[in-house]
């Protein structure tokens, strides 16, 4: 064990890690070797406060992330064992999974019989959406829209659509997992 984990392990055990993090990236594609992370999205919350974190294009770092994590013990993702933590270590060669606790939402999901995206879990619990239109697909054209032709609508569209991902992590791991889980 490093002398880093360690030291996140004794922190954790004393309670100084008291930050939930929910966490979820948009992308330029699906492979992490051939595309780019446009936007780290991290909803932080301790219970009585909350704080909304964009990492964007170029801000996007190693170093930016662990310094938006600071004094997080958990985070929370969906699907993000298989995807945005990998494509986040090999973007920027951060292993968040062993610097943090770390929940995958989505097996959660299939413990429950709720199968499919994030999107059609949310609509089978009720998790209320503004942005029905934007999907994966349609976050890659904003992106697009915003680097090609400098459209500043279309980059607050994306971040919207990564806001209401990460905050939707939250109500959904409060319909899925109860305190004592």
């Amino acid at each position: 064990m490093t002398r880093e984990n360690e030291f996140l392990r004794r922190k954790q055990a004393r309670g100084d890690l008291n930050l939930e993090a929910y966490l979820d990236i948009e992308t330029t594609g699906l492979h992490p070797f051939h595309c780019d992370i446009t936007v780290v999205g991290i909803y932080l919350t301790n219970g009585n406060q909350e704080k909304v974190v964009q990492l964007v294009g170029r801000k996007i770092s190693g170093a930016s992330i662990l310094e938006a994590l600071e004094g997080v013990g958990n985070i929370y993702t969906y699907n993000g064992h298989r995807f945005d933590l990998p494509f986040i270590q090999a973007r920027h060669g951060v292993d968040l999974e062993s610097r943090f606790s770390h929940w995958d939402l989505m097996h959660f999901c299939w413990r429950n019989n709720l199968f499919g995206g994030l999107k059609r879990v949310e609509e089978c619990l009720g998790i209320e959406r503004r942005l029905k239109e934007v999907n994966g697909l349609e976050a890659i054209r904003l992106w697009w829209r915003y680097v090609e032709y400098a459209d500043l609508f279309a980059l607050q569209k994306l971040l919207d659509y990564n806001k209401e991902d990460i905050v939707n992590l939250k109500i959904l791991r409060e319909k899925l997992i109860q305190p004592s889980d």
